[in-house]
Order: C-alpha cells, then sequence, then structure tokens
C-alpha cells in the first residue's frame, strides 16, 4: 500500500464535520481510492442474484472502475472476475447482460476462452498450424486465467472483493444495517427494470447526500409538499462501522410543533396549499410492512444504496468514472409473489426515483453543484456540524451524523 502524499494530508484542525475540498477534485485522490478503498478489504455491490437467473447468465459492470463480469455457473456457482483477457488485455464481456449457453466467454480479439469461474480453456492454434507456430511447450493454461474476486449472495444480493482480509459481509455491514437489509431482502425478488445515469460530480458528493437526511424537507418539493418526507416525521437516523448508514422514517406520523416550525421558516419546498396532483393514484399504495416504515435509505459503503420509498424498492449502484464524474445505476425491483394490483402500483410509483425521478432528479443536480464550485481551493474546507461534531446517529432526521461517519471511516482507511 502506497502512502498519503504530504500535499493531501487532512487538515490538522478539520477533523470529521469539515471536509478538504481536495478530496473531490484531485486525481491523486481518486487513484489512491481505487487502491486503497476498491482494491482494498471492502465490501462491493455488484448485482442482484435474480439479474443472473440462469446457467451461463452474466452481468457487466464494476469494482470502482475495473470492469468486472458476474457469472452464474452451469454448476450454479456465483463468480466474479475482471473483464480483461489475459492475453493481450482485450475486454471479454462487451454487453451489460446476456447469457452464454456453452459456458465458454471468448474474447472476440483472438478468441481465448474462459469458463464462468474465469479458468483459461482455450486457445486458437495453442500447437501452431501444419507444424508452425503455436504457444511454446511448457505453456500452463492454469497460470493464464482471469483475475477473480470473491463473492458472496447475501440474501439475494450480490457483493465482491479484490480484498484478502474483508471481513465476513454481515460483520462488514453492523447488526443495524444487516437488519434493516434483510427486512427489504426478506423473500425473493423480480427484477422490474434498470435505468442508468452519469452525474458530472465526484462520487463522495453523492454517498454523503445519501447520509443526509435533512436535505430531502429542503430540497425536494415533492417530498416535502406531498409528506411522503419530512424532517418533522418520526424516524431515526443509524450508524455502523463509521461508514454504514439506515435513514428511515414513516409518513404521516407529523410532530406538529416541529411542523409549525418548518412553515415558520417559510421553506421554498413545503408548498402544501400551493400544488395537487392531477392523478392522485400516484401516491395511493399499500402499506407493505407491520413497523410502519415507509422510507428507508441503506446506504453501504462504497457502493450501494438500498431503497424503500412508498411502494418503490430499489438497488442503486454508484461507479466511480473518475475523479469528477460517476454512473448511478438504479435497479428497479419488487418480489416475486408480489400481486398484479402491488406491481402496477410499484410501477407507477417508480416515476418517483430514478433519473428524471420527482424526488431523485435534484440529487444529481445538487452533485453537479458541489462539484461546479470548488474546483479551486482544494485545502478550504465543507462545514458539517448540523446536531453536533461527532459521528453517531439519533432518533431524528436532522442531523449530519452519518455524513461525519463516513468521513470518520474514509479519513482511516485512506491514511489521512
Amino acid at each position: 500500500m502506497s502512502t498519503t502524499p504530504e500535499h493531501l494530508k487532512w487538515p490538522a484542525d478539520a477533523g470529521c464535520d469539515a471536509v478538504p475540498y481536495s478530496v473531490f477534485n484531485s486525481a491523486e485522490v481518486y487513484e489512491l481510492e481505487q487502491e486503497k478503498i476498491y482494491n482494498g478489504d471492502m465490501w462491493h455491490f455488484l448485482a442482484a442474484e435474480a439479474e443472473i437467473p440462469d446457467h451461463g447468465s452474466f452481468k457487466s459492470t464494476y469494482i470502482g472502475d475495473t470492469p468486472v463480469v458476474v457469472t452464474r455457473g452451469h454448476d450454479d456457482g456465483i463468480y466474479a472476475w475482471v473483464n480483461r483477457c489475459a492475453h493481450r488485455g482485450a475486454e471479454i464481456c462487451r454487453e451489460r447482460h446476456g447469457k452464454v449457453e456453452d459456458g465458454m466467454y471468448t474474447c472476440v480479439y483472438h478468441q481465448w476462452g474462459d469458463d464462468a469461474q474465469g479458468n483459461l480453456r482455450g486457445i486458437p492454434f495453442q500447437r501452431g498450424l501444419a507444424g508452425k507456430g503455436g504457444m511454446p511447450k511448457d505453456f500452463d493454461k492454469k497460470k493464464h486465467g482471469l483475475r477473480t474476486a470473491r463473492v458472496v449472495n447475501y440474501h439475494g444480493a450480490i457483493f465482491g472483493t479484490f480484498g484478502d482480509n474483508t471481513p465476513d459481509i454481515e460483520e462488514y455491514m453492523g447488526e443495524d444495517v444487516a437488519y434493516h437489509f434483510k427486512r427489504l431482502m426478506h423473500k425473493p425478488i423480480e427484477i422490474l427494470g434498470t435505468t442508468r445515469q452519469y452525474i458530472a460530480g465526484n462520487w463522495k458528493f453523492y454517498s454523503e447526500n445519501t447520509k443526509d437526511p435533512y436535505h430531502a424537507s429542503l430540497l425536494h418539493l415533492f417530498h416535502a409538499t406531498f409528506g411522503l418526507y419530512r424532517s418533522s416525521q418520526k424516524g431515526a437516523s443509524i450508524i455502523n462501522n463509521d461508514f454504514h448508514s439506515v435513514l428511515w422514517a414513516s409518513s404521516g406520523t407529523e410532530d406538529k410543533s416541529a411542523l409549525e416550525d418548518m412553515k415558520k421558516d417559510k421553506l421554498r419546498t413545503l408548498q402544501t396549499g400551493e400544488y395537487a396532483l392531477k392523478d392522485p393514484s400516484l401516491l395511493k399504495g399499500q402499506q407493505e410492512f407491520d413497523d410502519g416504515i415507509t422510507l428507508v435509505i441503506l446506504s453501504l459503503f462504497p457502493s450501494l444504496v438500498l431503497q424503500q420509498i412508498q411502494n418503490t424498492l430499489a438497488f442503486r449502484q454508484i461507479l466511480p468514472k473518475g475523479k469528477d464524474e460517476f454512473e448511478l445505476v438504479w435497479t428497479y425491483f419488487g418480489y416475486k409473489d408480489d400481486t398484479q394490483e402491488l406491481r402496477d402500483i410499484r410501477l407507477k410509483q417508480f416515476n418517483l426515483i430514478g433519473p428524471g425521478g420527482l424526488i431523485s432528479m435534484e440529487d444529481g443536480e445538487s452533485t453537479e453543484l458541489c462539484q461546479k464550485a470548488i474546483i479551486r481551493d482544494g485545502d478550504k474546507t465543507s462545514v458539517i456540524q448540523m446536531d453536533g461534531k461527532e459521528a453517531t446517529g439519533n432518533d431524528h432526521l436532522v442531523t449530519e451524523g452519518l455524513i461525519r461517519g463516513l468521513w470518520q471511516g474514509y479519513q482511516k482507511v485512506m491514511g489521512f
């Protein structure tokens, strides 16, 4: 592991409540992240098991900016390997999803063939043609397989790691995060759709956003106006192992005094008397869980957000593409035993989320606004002090404690 250059050190007077802007716009920091986070001892979301349902199914994705393929072998095992032929470094799988009937993944360049586990199985002209050419006699295919990642299937979600000492996935998550993960993944799922968007900002700005419970009342007009989520509702912010967090809330549980305080602030986003839906059925969903929770934003550092917003269920996969750009992949799902009525509700409510979602589109914009404004003055810092300076959760939704947890963990793993 390399050491952090002196000029990238965290300011001595800045804790987890003040973040130097250099971590968002430095190419050196980005390269260190690829080494210490994405090639380190961390779990990265790769796919839902339902995305690779059959023998020979595969999905192309990434761990950081390293291309990876997730496969289901004919032995029903799930594997992951770097999408790079051992011969000349060419990309092997060029489709995002697919299926190979014969179990062989063949590079188009020189047709080297690997199996679902990443083992090299075939080389054209290995023994030459008519006694000419061919590989050396001591060439051993076993030494030229693909680089593999260790994988785990956790309640229908596939995670991968390149680290040698990555802890057990549930230990990695922490008890509370694991509970809420299992709550949403408590039975088999079906994939209902996928959307993708590129955002011109550093991936960590978006990671901050997913750990920020009170921005939703201030940024998202639809959330606040129609009561899907407000900071005045019953809810909590939970932090596990610094990095990982859960925000939950229950609609219709307003603290009246808190709501009155919001009205006194004359928020731009609280327009309860100004707007109405032409199609109110958009918000006429079903209560699915006995605990009454209607919103969960589970953030598993560095690459996954698992969410419930009303009857929408989705994975969000964060894929960095450089220091100032990332791809956000939304994978929408329901449960296999959903009634047709509930499936139709989910499909309609998916208009709330995604790249152009009524309560999601502002998040991409806010990320880009931040990136544009911190292009210079990397030594200046943000101010993350709502509800104190410590990295803690709380039993309310007006806090930045989870963001402080993100940066506390980030400093440790990056060596700042």
